[in-house]
Formats: structure tokens, sequence, C-alpha cells
């Protein structure tokens, strides 16, 4: 089934604006208010690396998303002219969907930050992941659309953990990056060398 771009936006839009406000008041306020140094880490949220343009635009969707109902003839735009439909439109919103910009005062930071595992590679027996994207919310990436790439972060972690679980949050602390990569996963406008994981306890 080919999936209509309008309602790709809508759904990333509304999962990432519910991401904003979950972030806010449950991962990082339980743990540590963000900006607070732990073991030398810098706490952040996932709003943190998001430019503020962007996040401008992701708290005030165009109101034309919201006026297109769910199975309208609308909604069920014909296969050509999904075709022609750029999802990187002339809107703020749009753009945000698909961003790659960055805080750079992040760059080289070293940081501590709250999410959920999307494994890209193993090492060595056991099945270790040792590269893997880390997202703000579960079953981003694995399922369409995902979020912007200024809000996924590339991780390698070279000694290897076991994930048990892709439901199980983790923080992560490391350097940060503002440098793009891009597989056929995703594309993250940041990464990090990971120094250490935790699971995340709330």
């Amino acid at each position: 089934m080919r999936l209509n771009p309008l309602r790709m936006a809508r759904v990333a839009g509304q999962s990432l604006v519910l991401l904003l406000v979950m972030t806010a008041s449950s991962i990082v306020q339980s743990a540590d208010a963000s900006g607070r140094a732990v073991d030398g880490y810098r706490t952040i949220e996932w709003t943190d690396l998001m430019p503020k343009e962007d996040l401008d635009a992701f708290l005030n969707p165009p109101e034309s998303l919201n006026e297109i109902a769910d199975g309208s003839e609308q909604d069920q735009i014909d296969s050509q002219f999904q075709t022609e439909l750029e999802p990187a439109g002339d809107s703020a919103y749009q753009r945000a969907l698909v961003s790659t910009r960055v805080v750079k005062e992040f760059d080289g930071q070293a940081i501590r930050l709250p999410g959920f595992i999307v494994p890209l590679e193993f090492g060595d027996g056991d099945q270790q992941v040792t590269r893997f994207f880390l997202v703000p919310y579960f079953g981003a990436c694995i399922h369409v659309p995902p979020p912007p790439p200024n809000q996924i972060t590339y991780a390698e972690f070279d000694q290897g953990f076991k994930l048990e679980s892709l439901y199980d949050p983790f923080w992560i602390s490391g350097k940060l990056r503002t440098t793009l990569i891009e597989n056929e996963t995703a594309t993250a406008a940041y990464a990090v060398k990971v120094e250490s994981i935790e699971p995340y306890d709330d």
C-alpha cells in the first residue's frame, strides 16, 4: 500500500508534538533537570537538539493538516498525485519534518540523553549491539515515517551490549557531534561515541 504524503506529514507531526510533551513531562523531569551535569555529562532533552525554528514549526502546525479527516476523499490522494508531491514542501512545518539543521553549540559536548535503541550493527557473539540509532520514542525508524534527522542520534559503542527488548529505554552518555549519518534505515543529524549505557529508570 502506498503511503499518502499528507497523512505521513500529519502522523509524523502529531507523533513529534506528543513526544515533545512526554519527554518534557516524564523522561527528563523524572530523573534530572535538563542541563544538570551527571558524572560530568550534561543531561539534555530531545527538544534541546532541535533548532528553535523547527520546534516552533511543530508546535504551530498548519490548520489545513487538522482539517483533513482520516479516510476522506482528500486523505486518499490518487497515486499519481502522490508521486508529484514533495514531502519537504514550502511550509516551515513540512521542512521541519525532514530537517537536518542542528544546534551547533552541542558539537563536542559531553552529554547524557534518554531514548530508545534501534540496532544497526552487531559485534561478535551473543548479539552485542555496537552501532545503533537512539530515538526519542519507541517505534521510531521502525514505522514510517521516521522522526526528523535532528531527532535521531547515531551511536557507536565498540564494546557492545546485549539489548533484551526494543521496548526498553536507556540513558546514553558520550561526546556528541553534529555530523550527518545516512543509511537505509534513516538519517541522523547527530552522532555520539558512547562511553556508557545504563537502563532508564524512572
